[in-house]
C-alpha cells in the first residue's frame, strides 16, 4: 500500500536506485533536486532532505529561485517510488512552466496509478492550505501525465512555448 512521507535520509539507497533508473541527466519531476545538491553521500543526502522539509515552513526564507513548498515521497515500506511537491504560490518561472504541483514516478513503478493517487492526496492538501485552484503542466508528448492531470480534474488552458520548451497547462479548481 503506497503512502506519502516526508523526505528522509533513511531511504537514501532506495532513492539512489530510483535515480539510476531515471538516468544520470534526467530531471526527476517533483523531487526538488537542484544541480548543486549532493545526494551521493549520506551527509549530503541528509542535508538535502532536511532542506526539502524546511521549505514547507512559510516563516523561514527559501533559497533564491525557490518558493515555499511541501515535498512528499511516494513509498511502499522502505522503497522510494517517486515524489510529488506542492508549491504554495507561484513565481514567474512556475507560472510560465512549472505549476503548483510537480510529480514523478520511478520507471519501474509506473503504470500502477501511483501518480493519480498521489495527485488526489496533494489536491486535498492544497485545499487545506486555502488554495482555490492549482496549475499543473506537462510536456505535450507525455500522454500518461496528461491523462493523470485530466483524471484529477485538470482543464487544459493551452499548449504554449515556455522557458523550458512547450508545455500543456492545466488548471484544477479545488
Amino acid at each position: 500500500m503506497p503512502e506519502l512521507v516526508a523526505p528522509t535520509p533513511r531511504l537514501h539507497s532506495s532513492w539512489l536506485a530510483a535515480q539510476e533508473e531515471w538516468g544520470p541527466d534526467a530531471h526527476m519531476d517533483g523531487a526538488g533536486l537542484g544541480a548543486d545538491d549532493d545526494v551521493t553521500t549520506p551527509e549530503g543526502f541528509a542535508e538535502w532532505t532536511g532542506r526539502l522539509r524546511r521549505r514547507a515552513d512559510r516563516t523561514a526564507p527559501v533559497e533564491q529561485g525557490r518558493v515555499h513548498a511541501t515535498h512528499w515521497w511516494i513509498t511502499e515500506g522502505d522503497t522510494y517510488l517517486g515524489a510529488i511537491d506542492l508549491r504554495h504560490y507561484l513565481n514567474a518561472f512556475l507560472l510560465d512552466a512549472g505549476g503548483h504541483i510537480g510529480y514523478g514516478v520511478r520507471p519501474s513503478a509506473r503504470g500502477r496509478g501511483l501518480a493519480g493517487w498521489a495527485l488526489g492526496e496533494v489536491l486535498h492538501e492544497a485545499r487545506l492550505l486555502g488554495m482555490d485552484r492549482v496549475l499543473l503542466t506537462c510536456d505535450p508528448g507525455n500522454a500518461a501525465s496528461a491523462r493523470t492531470i485530466e483524471r484529477g480534474g485538470g482543464v487544459l488552458e493551452d499548449v504554449r512555448e515556455t522557458l523550458v520548451g512547450p508545455k500543456r497547462r492545466y488548471w484544477v479548481t479545488l
